[in-house]
């Protein structure tokens, strides 16, 4: 992909001081690390719905179901004003072609999850999500999202590196043209990456695949994008990966010495007891395709599903 991936994200992780305080919450990892591969789209609800840098801090107050969003103080209501913002502003990011987006942590306006709500007489009510990340998950539910702070976890972290890469993917395979040959070549390149994420899934996306000749063009592309969204969007687990890992295995049954072969099953099951990263076993597979010219193999996005400088199969 020579194009990078856009991503929207919160504008104070980028290091942009537009906090309530004037300050900003910089995360070198989305700037530094991950920036080398995506281009953002900056967005600050409470700046560009008018509220001023710096400014009163707000809160959630009152449902957790529905809060509203005040100002601690002095109470002002800006639920409206940021509801009549953000739809506007969710109708000019649809046509941004973004591939995800990063929400800043716990943030009354941009928080996905665990937002304080509080009480009319200022006690803890519970927690919710915030006022515009709701909406935008209301609008894109099917786009991967993520906070800042999550994506501090390895494993939180490569699951939405996951995702935003497959999904590129699939957007650059509809730009060839919505016909039944590409979505197989899609499907066929991406088997052992979906089966990785969910089996059950994996099973139904190819029973939708290969029933696609039976069904409207566009019935057949919505489902399969839900299904692959929905797939990617669980945790490809230890014991998932040894599946695949001794799967791919399998390909080799002709090829690999004993002691090969015992090396690679003694590397895997490694692997799946948290002694050795992914990559090890990854790297070891990656060699044996390409010394026994296992084409089927050398297209599986599962053996390189997103740039080895991430580093995001290093971790036991």
């Amino acid at each position: 992909m020579n194009r990078p991936i856009r991503l929207g994200v919160s504008r104070c992780l980028l290091g942009d001081k537009v906090r309530y305080d004037g300050g900003h919450k910089h995360d070198p990892f989305l700037t530094k690390t991950l920036g080398e591969y995506v281009e953002y789209v900056p967005v600050c609800p409470e700046v560009e719905c008018g509220l001023p840098i710096p400014r009163e801090a707000l809160r959630l107050v009152g449902d957790p179901d529905s809060p509203r969003l005040l100002t601690q103080k002095t109470r002002v209501d800006h639920t409206k004003r940021m509801q009549d913002w953000a739809a506007g502003r969710l109708a000019e990011l649809e046509n941004e072609n973004l591939c995800g987006f990063i929400f800043k942590s716990k943030s009354p306006s941009s928080g996905m999850e665990r937002v304080k709500v509080y009480s009319e007489s200022g006690n803890l009510a519970g927690q919710s999500v915030g006022i515009f990340a709701r909406m935008f998950m209301e609008r894109f539910p099917l786009l991967p999202v993520e906070e800042e702070g999550r994506l501090h976890d390895v494993h939180l972290r490569e699951n939405f590196i996951d995702r935003i890469f497959v999904l590129r993917r699939y957007r650059d395979t509809l730009k060839g043209g919505q016909n039944l040959g590409n979505l197989i070549t899609f499907h066929t390149r991406h088997k052992l990456q979906i089966l990785a994420h969910s089996p059950e899934i994996y099973r139904a996306m190819g029973r939708l695949v290969a029933s696609g000749k039976s069904m409207p063009k566009e019935q057949l592309f919505k489902n399969y994008h839900e299904h692959l969204m929905t797939a990617m969007r669980m945790k490809a687990t230890p014991p998932k990966h040894r599946n695949v890992l001794q799967h791919i295995m399998g390909y080799f049954k002709n090829d690999l010495l004993p002691d090969e072969k015992q090396e690679l099953l003694d590397l895997i099951n490694q692997y799946a007891r948290g002694v050795l990263p992914l990559i090890v076993p990854v790297t070891l597979l990656n060699h044996y395709v390409l010394k026994y010219e296992e084409f089927y193999l050398q297209n599986q996005t599962y053996l390189r599903p997103h740039p080895l400088e991430l580093k995001l199969c290093n971790h036991a």
